[in-house]
């Protein structure tokens, strides 16, 4: 599964009430106030499985097989260089991961990144997503960074132009720019090796 970014704490106000009956009556209008939405919610998110016969990896992207989206991020607190869209048009099959510090599945994942950079030529790249800059420093420095450049997208702004739905997320670009795959959720070992790792192939050929 993939995470949304953290939300800031919502407060609810309220005035003091002057009966019983009203004070049922208030308590009544903030549970359906509340129900309300999270009933939307719920139905919106068993149609979207149905709708995609349960599988959330095979959510379609409108941007498969165009030109990824113009983008210069700077880098992330401590490194030198960030990323943009002129770094994915070298002429090298690559990879682009969408992570957080604060998305625990990033976690799971990001040793399968790590062996991935460490046994192939293909570069990875990476746009740190509505993330505090100390946060990323820190949780690249913890975990190790297999990353060839990353950008630091700290309004999400860029992740918006790349249709991210959450973190973590991978795209497969070809060597003039084009997204040709993008991967929702955690990158597994089967993924790398049955998905992946075949397509850059053919991508190659």
């Amino acid at each position: 599964m993939s995470e949304k970014p953290p939300q800031g704490p919502q407060q609810e106000s309220g005035s003091q009430p002057a009966s019983d009956g009203r004070e049922q009556g208030s308590s009544r209008r903030r549970l359906l106030f509340v129900m309300a939405p999270l009933g939307f919610a719920l139905l919106a998110g068993i149609l979207a499985v149905q709708l995609l016969g349960g599988e959330p990896k095979k959510i379609p992207s409108a941007l498969i097989d165009k030109p990824a989206p113009e983008f210069e991020l700077p880098p992330v607190q401590g490194y030198d260089v960030g990323l943009s869209t002129a770094d994915l048009r070298s002429g090298n099959i690559s990879l682009v991961n969408i992570f957080a510090s604060w998305c625990g599945p990033c976690l799971v994942e990001h040793p399968v990144l790590t062996r991935l950079a460490e046994t192939t030529d293909i570069p990875i790249y990476a746009i740190n997503y509505k993330d505090a800059p100390d946060n990323a420093a820190r949780w690249l420095k913890r975990n190790g960074d297999p990353y060839a450049r990353i950008g630091a997208d700290l309004n999400g702004r860029v992740g918006i132009d790349w249709g991210v739905y959450g973190v973590p997320e991978t795209f497969v670009i070809d060597g003039e720019g084009r997204i040709r795959y993008k991967h929702i959720g955690v990158l597994t070992e089967d993924d790398v090796q049955g998905t992946i790792l075949p397509l850059i192939e053919r991508l190659r050929q």
